[in-house]
């Protein structure tokens, strides 16, 4: 196949327009070349030559410990309750037992294990007790491999939430709120900012240009209620004469996708109050906490199937997060029934709301596996997704024995299908170091690391 204006020398292409650019999924007719067997491997990609992706996702405040825990080891063992959701991506994913976060304990330091939770999940540092500006922890496994992949993809790393955003001001017990709502972080005292609104997270994937540029292409959008699409409309077309059958029927697939992630957008802020052109990211924030969820969702597998970044983190909640649940049934706050004391109704309503996470799980878990990647497997085969919290047991706010889910077959180096007893307290950043070395990240040590994992 000869050259053509829309593939790059060693990344996919785009589809171009004034202040817009959407990354191409992989394509057959394009197929960019994969490693020969034996080559080394580079930064971030698998055996195969196809990228590989980090991805983590957080869940607040502990689980029903007794519904979450499986019973048994290897293939034969016994989901949880919390788990019936995840039953036809069983062979998909791990979970463990053992894992813990010594560094979120309190230490000498007294209350706060919810800021300290969600400060050490991909640290693995103990956070300075203070409410001001003299944060410190450490820098985070993401950060650490997307430094090392910066040049691979578009976007080094995407940081995601379906929460609020704070970077400073007191949260938990003397802790400052950047500790409680950032899982990402760039160095010892600069969290990287997750991004809760949809349509800043679309305008980040699929702008262009200056900021200036952007500001304008989406002020073009609303004033004349046209598609990011309709942009990239003239590309799209000049594209196609380069496509087989199946790479068309591929292609349209996937701008459709597009257009329906937008549409649920505008959907959002067409509920909310009247969008201003000159804003460059309204707030966008679906009403139903599931779409929230969902649709932060769809955006990371759009960015891992165009390949525009291959780490990413979603803090679905941060640690303390009173979020009621009046869609499932559950209307008192997570935070205060978290604190169940053993109380039946508690612990029902508890389970209520694990199993509500984990369906949101194997919604993503399910548009992960149904996606193709450029090698022929699935980007789910492609990747290495941890699932859990930093609390096991809300009531004891517990550091130990977390609920932790790896997913994927990183390539094809995991082993997923499995419940894995570590037999012992193994610290997290075990977990972390075998990731960074799957990534093509050599590190001895990291944070209270005593080695990398081998179980897994």
């Amino acid at each position: 196949m000869s050259s053509h204006p829309f593939i790059g020398t060693g990344r996919r292409g785009f589809l171009r327009g004034l202040g817009a650019a959407v990354a191409l999924p992989a394509l057959e007719s394009f197929r960019p070349l994969l490693a020969a067997a034996g080559a080394e491997r580079a930064i971030a990609t698998t055996a195969s030559g196809a990228p590989l992706r980090m991805c983590y996702l957080y869940i607040p405040n502990g689980v029903n410990v007794d519904l979450w825990r499986p019973k048994g080891t290897t293939a034969s063992y016994k989901m949880g309750e919390t788990f019936k959701s995840m039953e036809a991506h069983r062979s998909d994913f791990q979970i463990f037992t053992g894992f813990e976060q010594k560094n979120a304990t309190a230490g000498g330091d007294g209350p706060g294990d919810h800021a300290r939770g969600v400060a050490s999940f991909l640290t693995s540092v103990r956070a300075r007790k203070t409410a001001g500006s003299d944060i410190n922890l450490g820098i985070s496994v993401d950060q650490i491999a997307a430094k090392a992949a910066e040049t691979a993809t578009r976007l080094p790393s995407l940081e995601l939430s379906a929460d609020g955003v704070r970077k400073a001001g007191q949260c938990d017990s003397g802790y400052s709120c950047a500790y409680q709502f950032n899982l990402s972080w760039r160095s010892e005292n600069q969290p990287m900012t997750p991004e809760s609104n949809p349509r800043a997270v679309f305008e980040r994937l699929f702008g262009s240009g200056s900021a200036k540029e952007r500001a304008a292409n989406l002020g073009q959008r609303y004033a004349s209620k046209k598609s990011v699409l309709d942009f990239v409309e003239a590309d799209a077309k000049a594209l196609h004469r380069y496509l087989g059958r199946s790479d068309r029927h591929k292609l349209d697939e996937y701008l459709t996708g597009v257009r329906e992630i937008e549409r649920q957008i505008e959907k959002a802020e067409a509920m909310g109050l009247p969008v201003d052109p000159g804003v460059p990211a309204p707030d966008s924030t679906p009403g139903s906490y599931k779409e929230h969820l969902r649709l932060m969702m769809d955006m990371m597998v759009l960015a891992f199937k165009t390949d525009s970044t291959r780490i990413s983190t979603f803090l679905m909640a941060h640690d303390g997060s009173n979020r009621s649940f009046q869609e499932i049934g559950v209307n008192d706050g997570h935070h205060n029934i978290s604190h169940h004391q053993k109380n039946p109704d508690n612990l029902a309503k508890i389970a209520k709301i694990d199993a509500f996470y984990m369906e949101q799980f194997a919604y993503f878990l399910e548009k992960m596996k149904t996606t193709k990647d450029v090698d022929g497997k699935s980007l789910l085969h492609n990747s290495m997704i941890v699932y859990g919290g930093c609390i096991s047991d809300g009531d004891r706010h517990n550091h130990d024995d977390l609920p932790i889910v790896v997913a994927g077959n990183g390539g094809g180096a995991f082993t997923p299908g499995r419940h894995v007893e570590l037999g012992e307290d193994v610290p997290m950043s075990n977990l972390h170091l075998r990731m960074l070395e799957e990534f093509g990240v050599k590190e001895k040590r990291f944070g209270d690391s005593t080695g990398v994992l081998k179980k897994i």
